[in-house]
């Protein structure tokens, strides 16, 4: 604890950035062949550009990267608890940004957020009981409700005006007697929207009225690239809401720092807190010492790269936009959040659009495993050379080829 201690009072916001008087490079391509990288080597030996897994392909901060090393230096590597200045950080971070109160015995560490959607499930209501999402949806929500051998219901986003919207009707007609949990996804993945404060209000009054958890993914609440939009986590919205809902937050999408697996819970309901604790138990492991060092380094000392970031993925969502809306057969709405853009491939065109793709030499991920096949997804969390790269070999694919 001691040794957390000393690595908390280095990490004072903003003073690693003005130290070093630091300005940070999105450039630069790294190269990660040969790096275990599960983004990468998905595709070795073949020339494929893979914009596929939410993963991107920067340097993570430096005082995450410093943080580490000094971790590292330390030598031992033993089961570690959260230190105290990172649960602190987490509580101030969240009133500051949200207006959200949490109390320390809220937070449930995990070693990452698809471990919290699973628990979820296996901890609401029994086997055979319901459990809702909106689709298209990221795919741990379609596979966790039958691992805990629960029934998924799908409720379908309707487009309107350029975004995806929830069908509130469609929703309320889903919920049976044996409905106990919602599972949503804020900011959306894959479809990049921001929820606002009355469409979600609305969600939780229906969760409210029948009686049912609700589980937020808000994974991506610090990527809104919309400057005139903010996240608002449920739980924030009144007690009454927080009170049966579950929000799963990390480090990991904000500061690309995902595979060190540092996630939590916010769970402000003590028995619904002793419920999901109960299902951890014996099946869930601790957060390692170097996923809450990244955590406590991002949080306290990564803000500055953090709004450079955001600079910069504007940038290549802009150009995502105006090159995909150039190329015929494809279109995409607005993204409004996360460094995802979610691609409607049309008709005629290819059958297999991931495989067409992938022989064009651009890795991308098949809507089909967000429950909509004939989208695709893109991840422009890269640099703009290789992300020009990657869109002129789609455009070229595209010029070349005669569907029908």
């Amino acid at each position: 604890m001691e040794c957390f201690r000393f690595f908390a009072k280095l990490l004072i916001p903003g003073r690693y950035e003005r130290r070093l008087k630091i300005s940070f490079d999105f450039d630069t391509e790294v190269n990660r062949l040969g790096t275990s990288s599960l983004k990468w080597d998905r595709y070795q030996g073949r020339d494929v550009i893979p914009l596929w897994v939410a993963d991107m392909d920067f340097l993570s901060p430096p005082a995450v990267i410093e943080a580490l090393r000094a971790r590292a230096d330390h030598g031992v590597f033993g089961y570690s608890l959260p230190p105290s200045g990172l649960v602190d950080t987490v509580i101030d971070m969240l009133m500051q940004k949200y207006g959200w109160s949490v109390e320390p015995e809220w937070i449930i560490w995990l070693p990452g957020l698809v471990t919290g959607l699973n628990v979820m499930c296996r901890c609401a209501g029994r086997q055979g009981d319901e459990v809702i999402t909106a689709t298209p949806i990221y795919p741990p929500f379609l596979s966790a409700p039958g691992f805990s051998n629960k029934t998924l219901v799908k409720t379908p986003l309707v487009e309107y005006k350029g975004r995806y919207e929830f069908d509130f009707d469609h929703i309320e007609a889903c919920v049976s007697p044996k409905t106990r949990l919602f599972l949503l996804c804020n900011p959306h993945n894959p479809t990049g929207r921001v929820y606002t404060s009355e469409e979600l209000e609305r969600l939780a009054v229906i969760c409210d009225e029948n009686d049912l958890i609700l589980c937020s993914d808000e994974i991506h609440c610090d990527l809104v690239l919309d400057t005139h939009r903010k996240h608002m986590p449920v739980a924030a919205l009144g007690q009454d809401f927080a009170r049966r809902t579950v929000t799963l937050m990390a480090p990991s999408k904000t500061f690309n720092i995902p595979g060190l697996g540092c996630s939590f819970a916010v769970i402000p309901d003590n028995g619904l807190r002793k419920a999901f604790l109960k299902v951890m138990e014996g099946i869930v492991p601790h957060v390692n010492v170097l996923g809450y060092t990244a955590a406590l380094a991002a949080y306290c000392d990564g803000w500055s790269w953090h709004n450079d970031l955001l600079d910069y993925l504007r940038e290549n969502r802009g150009i995502v936009s105006q090159r995909i809306q150039g190329m015929a057969g494809l279109s995409m709405n607005h993204v409004e959040a996360t460094y995802l853009a979610w691609i409607k491939v049309d008709d005629p065109g290819p059958s297999d659009p991931v495989r067409f793709f992938e022989h064009a030499g651009v890795g991308l991920s098949d809507g089909a495993y967000f429950g909509s096949p004939g989208f695709v997804r893109l991840n422009f969390g890269c640099p703009r050379s290789v992300l020009n790269n990657a869109l002129a070999r789609m455009e070229k694919a595209l010029q070349g080829a005669s569907f029908g």
